[in-house]
């Protein structure tokens, strides 16, 4: 049996949050195989069994669900990696032999006699139901639309039922539908005279099944709802002919999901449309993947215009194509459109291949002939073909209705790239399709304004009509309007993207990418930013643009998570920013500065110098701030303090001089910047200003023992404001304790040289103003980064440190330390632990990997509660070295049969999350560079 394909496997899940579920089992199966077109497994004590051929499904599990998260798992597993040669166990072999005895009682010939009775029952019954709906149709036009607008979708209910138990479930299903109509929306009362029109064609055109044609009879059959077997349909002619899935989509009344999948053979250039259904929590079929093509047989149902068929048999297997064969020009597609109207007038939309079009900025596709179409409503952003095509002509399937075009794919430069979702839209424009004049006597009633039609004259009188009169001509007003459409020649496409400077990432990087994005990565939503993060990060080391048809989903996650928006900048190339121009939500990129060279300083913008200050700043610092100082007085205040943060890179005391003119500026975001940045040189006026006030204000008083003289500031004066001291005093603290603080904060932690730290801070906590004194010492080992000073506090403090401050002196430790901390608290069970855990950078150091291992074994044994154990390897996830991938998946597999399965599953989980991030790192591993193994 061939393997299918992930996105194959994928399908199987009724809903994203499955197939997380899904995607979370499928590594932990125990004994896996196949036979015959079953794949079967074992997980957690449960049997699981797949028949691919159906599909069908068994799994012991008390789910609900067909397919369980279990039985998608396992298909899962088989797509990635295969299964195990195991011979298969009798329950296995029990439950092939029960589905095929049950497909042999179904195969068993009906009695003709009674088939013919039952026909000829059900077309009485659809006749009276016909009838009547005839009846209702006249009525409805006769007493006016208007009323039908206040009513609602229960003016429809009985005549609905009716036809239900007359056997017209498609008649049934076109009426129930009007209640979603009447009264909703702009020119609703178009859109429900039109519907009422072709209700009245259709039992027109019952009237005459005699008459008809045996095609268009077959047409008018399944509008009413009269079933064609599928053994009928494959009992037909065959089509022969290899056959590209164009796209798919599913759509979800409450009741029953539809997919609608797309064909188009190749050689005869003719579409057609496979339907496949599920009830609430079933799964549809896959087997037809969107961007493959297949040789093979189809067999089409009958109709005037046949385009639903079913696959009858193939003769290949299924392999992606480049690029779609008979794609044509807009007139060529309005044409064909214009041929199955007039073949299927109760067709609502149909089938369209394009070539070589590009988008317009405000939703319509424009050919190299300059004829547009519209989108439809939901599409008319198509930012998914945007950022594939970059602006440059690609092919595009597509349904066209008069609603618009409703996109299913493109293909650029020869790769798929599916539609993006729709999204709301209560803005799009809908224009109406019939005349006023009848719309206007159908909304009145003709019972009060009879409509009289120009084209049918009595003598020299003008004829006063009926209803049926108006309904039948508002049939055919309709459908010579939908297939008269004529193109716009007035749109003008987007002009394209720059060409790209940079080069590709690799193909694997991008889709472990788009697996993150899309919500596939191992651990869940909670880990899924994380491990974004860390893509990025590899990615920006590598170098490198992202695949571009994974924009709009990468800048829509930095739109929300601001954190990783700098490395989005500098993966997103040239298409990203082209891109961010045109939309107002992702404008934050043009503010994200690359590093870049510019020619000319003056006539840069912002965002360019700045990345060219970055590029300058670590080669020729001096040369940048020249240029900051060239035109400082000119730039506006964002920008100022923008320039000013980029010389936190290659920092000297050549800068001073620009950064105590900035002192001074009126804007606090720039003075605050030039602060930061004179508080990390080790030698500067601004230190030893502060120097100076704080040796004034804290002496040491030598003796036995020596105390600490503490004379805090009196006041707040403007040399303190200059200097960087704030008015706003934290919660609780005192205007003196306030300035004392802030004083010491500034001042060099390297003037203190009498005592070690420690001594300072045994004075200090013996001292009236403790708390002032060691938090300003706190505040200041944070600001200049003095590990030796914040190892002292941490040791000493007691409980005084506000928590912000102490956690912030956990992150100038480094890491060794950092992680000699976390390992101890793990061993004596300190409530901390967790949280020294998240500060470290990672990747941890040996021990404290070992040490996290050796904890999560032990609560995995010994804890009552889960969520602990789950906290811990969710931290491990993101920090262990992926190494540790295999020894944490033999810790959960012998922990399997001595453990519950909620003990087993987070270790599991963080055994796949590290396995994740090593093929991570080897995809992204820099050229000429080989990943440690």
């Amino acid at each position: 049996m061939e393997r299918w394909s992930v996105a194959q496997a994928e399908s199987l899940a009724p809903d994203p949050a499955a197939l997380k579920r899904a995607r979370s089992v499928s590594g932990q199966f125990a004994a896996t195989g196949t036979v015959d077109d079953v794949v079967w497994g074992l997980v957690r004590g449960y049997q699981v069994a797949a028949d691919l051929a159906g599909p069908a499904f068994k799994c012991s599990c008390p789910s609900f669900r067909a397919p369980c998260k279990h039985a998608v798992g396992l298909v899962l597993r088989w797509a990635e990696a295969g299964t195990g040669d195991a011979p298969p166990p009798d329950w296995v072999t029990a439950w092939q032999t029960a589905r095929a005895a049950r497909a042999k009682a179904r195969s068993s010939p009906p009695d003709p006699v009674a088939a013919a009775k039952r026909a000829r029952e059900r077309a009485e019954r659809v006749a009276g139901g016909l009838t009547e709906l005839r009846r209702w149709l006249d009525d409805q036009v006769e007493q006016g639309l208007a009323g039908l607008g206040r009513r609602g979708h229960q003016a429809f209910e009985p005549m609905a039922a009716r036809l239900v138990d007359a056997q017209a479930p498609g008649a049934a299903g076109a009426v129930r539908r009007l209640g979603g109509i009447a009264g909703i929306g702009p020119q609703w009362a178009d859109r429900l005279l039109g519907e009422l029109a072709m209700l009245h064609l259709l039992v027109a055109g019952h009237d005459r099944l005699g008459t008809l044609d045996p095609a268009t009879a077959a047409t008018v059959r399944s509008r009413i709802g009269f079933p064609t077997p599928a053994e009928e349909v494959l009992a037909g002619p065959r089509v022969t002919d290899r056959w590209q899935v164009l796209g798919r989509f599913d759509t979800d009344d409450g009741a029953l999901t539809t997919r609608r999948t797309w064909l188009h053979g190749s050689a005869t250039a003719r579409f057609a449309l496979v339907l496949s259904f599920a009830a609430p929590g079933q799964s549809l079929a896959a087997d037809l993947v969107p961007g493959t093509e297949f040789r093979g047989d189809l067999c089409f149902y009958p109709g005037a215009a046949p385009l639903r068929a079913l696959v009858a048999d193939r003769a290949s297997a299924a392999e992606p194509f480049g690029s779609p064969e008979g794609g044509g020009s807009v007139r060529a597609a309005l044409s064909r459109f214009a041929e199955l109207l007039a073949d299927d007038p109760f067709r609502y939309d149909g089938p369209v291949l394009l070539a070589d079009v590009v988008p317009t900025g405000d939703g319509w596709l424009v050919d190299p002939a300059g004829d547009a179409l519209p989108l439809a409503a939901g599409h008319r952003e198509p930012w998914w073909l945007l950022a594939a095509a970059g602006g440059r002509p690609a092919a595009v399937a597509a349904e066209w209705s008069p609603a618009g075009l409703r996109p299913l794919a493109a293909w650029v430069d020869g790769a798929f790239v599916p539609a993006g979702p729709p999204v709301p839209d209560p803005g799009a424009p809908r224009a109406t399709e019939l005349p006023p004049e009848m719309l206007a006597a159908a909304l009145v009633g003709t019972a009060r304004r009879p409509w009289q039609a120009e084209s049918v004259r009595v003598g020299t009188a003008v004829a006063e009509l009926g209803p049926s009169a108006l309904l039948d001509a508002a049939a055919v007003a309709l459908t010579t309007r939908r297939a008269g459409a004529t193109p716009d020649v007035t749109r003008v496409p987007v002009e394209p993207a720059p060409a790209e400077t940079d080069p590709p990432l690799p193909a694997a990087a991008g889709a472990r990418l788009a697996r993150i994005l899309r919500g596939g990565a191992p651990g869940g939503a909670h880990l899924e930013q994380e491990l974004l993060a860390q893509w990025l990060a590899a990615a920006v080391a590598r170098g490198g643009v992202v695949p571009p048809a994974l924009l709009p989903a990468l800048l829509d996650a930095a739109r929300r998570t601001t954190t990783v928006r700098s490395d989005v900048a500098r993966v997103a190339g040239r298409r990203g920013a082209w891109l961010a121009w045109q939309r107002p939500d992702w404008g934050w990129l043009l503010d994200e500065a690359t590093p870049v060279t510019v020619a000319d300083w003056t006539t840069a913008t912002g965002t360019e110098r700045l990345g060219h200050l970055i590029t300058l700043r670590r080669t020729d610092p001096a040369q940048a701030r020249r240029l900051v100082a060239s035109t400082w007085g000119a730039d506006s205040s964002e920008n100022r303090a923008r320039f000013l943060a980029t010389f936190a890179d290659g920092l000297s005391p050549d800068d001073e001089e620009l950064l105590e003119h900035a002192l001074d500026d009126r804007r606090k975001e720039v003075r605050q910047t030039a602060v930061d940045l004179l508080r990390r040189l080790p030698v500067s006026a601004l230190g030893a200003r502060m120097r100076e006030r704080a040796h004034a204000a804290v002496r040491l008083a030598p003796g036995e023992p020596a105390r600490l003289i503490v004379q805090p500031p009196d006041r707040l004066d403007d040399d303190l404001r200059r200097d960087g001291v704030g008015a706003t005093p934290a919660h609780g603290a005192g205007a003196g304790a306030w300035l004392l603080e802030e004083v010491l904060a500034g001042a060099p932690l390297a003037s203190w040289t009498d005592l070690e730290p420690a001594g300072y801070l045994a004075l200090a906590r013996a001292n009236d103003w403790a708390t002032a004194l060691l938090h300003g010492w706190a505040k200041a080992a944070v600001a200049q980064s003095d590990a030796r000073w914040a190892a002292a506090l941490l040791a000493t403090d007691a409980g005084v440190l506000r928590e912000a401050v102490r956690w912030d002196l956990h992150l100038v430790l480094p890491p060794d330390t950092l992680a000699r901390l976390a390992a101890e608290a793990l061993r004596t069970e300190d409530g901390s632990a967790h949280r020294l855990l998240g500060l470290h950078p990672g990747p941890w150091p040996e021990r404290l990997s070992v040490t996290v291992l050796e904890t999560i074994a032990t609560r995995a044994r010994t804890d009552r509660h889960t969520w602990q154990l789950g906290e811990l390897c969710r931290t491990a996830a993101l920090a262990m070295p992926p190494e540790y991938a295999d020894l944490t998946g033999r810790l959960a597999a012998q922990l399997e049969p001595e453990v519950d399965a909620g003990r087993v599953r987070p270790i599991a989980d963080l055994a796949r999350t590290l396995a994740f991030r090593a093929e991570m790192r080897a995809e992204l591993a820099p050229e000429n560079v080989t990943p440690r193994q």
